[in-house]
């Protein structure tokens, strides 16, 4: 049983079928992508998973727990993150203080700790921000502006506001959409290193299959909302149903 269970889920958006009866096992420590032509509905189940859309049928859990019915900052607090498709920072603080901020939050008007954070107080929130831009080769910009970085390191900064959380699942939206080869090679080497520094699982949603290839243990493929195959890389390259689906013919 994987870290991630995803049982019978299906959504509908008016006479639209986005999923139908999505099953998908997410192994706990590995890499698995999940890709598709545009309107797969790959967006639509990732949705699903961190609370912004509520299936019609099925179910998600998520290390023995329902995600359903969940705001999004519960889901965060079970432990899942989320990189999205155009990274999402404050532009105007340093690349420290956007690492700080998701450990802390604000009730009641005052900031207090998170709870996946230690309540040691802000000099080891200093610390653990300092380890985490180590780890994204970012130490070295920690007071330069957000909005200054180019968008590889936008991507890093990102990775690292997701690292501090601790998470246990890190879902990754078209992690390298919109970079040039050489960022694309360096964000897969960073999540190399990643998970193998912090085993941490991933669950990917990507476009560009040389970065599939390179990161993925598992692939799931859909189409039209369905899955299509789930097996290896290796499996899946050539598989007649992958290439109908991405080439409209059969092979």
């Amino acid at each position: 049983m994987g870290i991630l269970e995803v049982k019978g889920v299906g959504k509908r958006f008016g006479g639209l079928q986005a999923l139908g009866d999505v099953n998908l096992s997410v192994n706990e420590r590995s890499v698995h992508a999940i890709i598709g032509p545009n309107g797969a509905g790959k967006s639509t189940l990732l949705n699903c998973l961190v609370g912004k859309l509520i299936p019609d049928t099925g179910s998600v859990m998520f290390d023995g727990q329902s995600v359903l019915g969940r705001k999004p900052h519960e889901i965060n607090q079970m432990g899942i993150s989320r990189v999205f498709q155009t990274p999402e920072i404050f532009g105007d603080l340093s690349v420290q203080e956007n690492v700080m901020i998701p450990c802390f939050a604000k009730r009641d008007g005052a900031f207090e700790l998170n709870a996946f954070s230690p309540a040691l107080g802000q000099k080891d929130i200093l610390a653990q921000a300092e380890e985490i831009l180590e780890d994204v080769n970012m130490a070295d910009k920690r007071h330069m502006h957000a909005a200054s970085l180019s968008r590889g390191d936008k991507r890093r900064l990102e990775m690292a506001m997701c690292l501090v959380q601790q998470p246990k699942l890190l879902l990754l939206d078209e992690p390298t959409a919109g970079m040039a080869r050489a960022d694309t090679n360096n964000t897969i080497d960073l999540l190399k290193e990643i998970h193998e520094k912090r085993d941490i699982t991933m669950a990917i949603i990507e476009h560009d299959m040389h970065v599939v290839f390179s990161l993925a243990q598992r692939i799931t493929v859909l189409a039209q909302g369905t899955p299509l195959v789930e097996d290896t890389p290796e499996n899946i390259k050539g598989h007649p149903k992958v290439r109908e689906a991405y080439l409209g013919e059969a092979h």
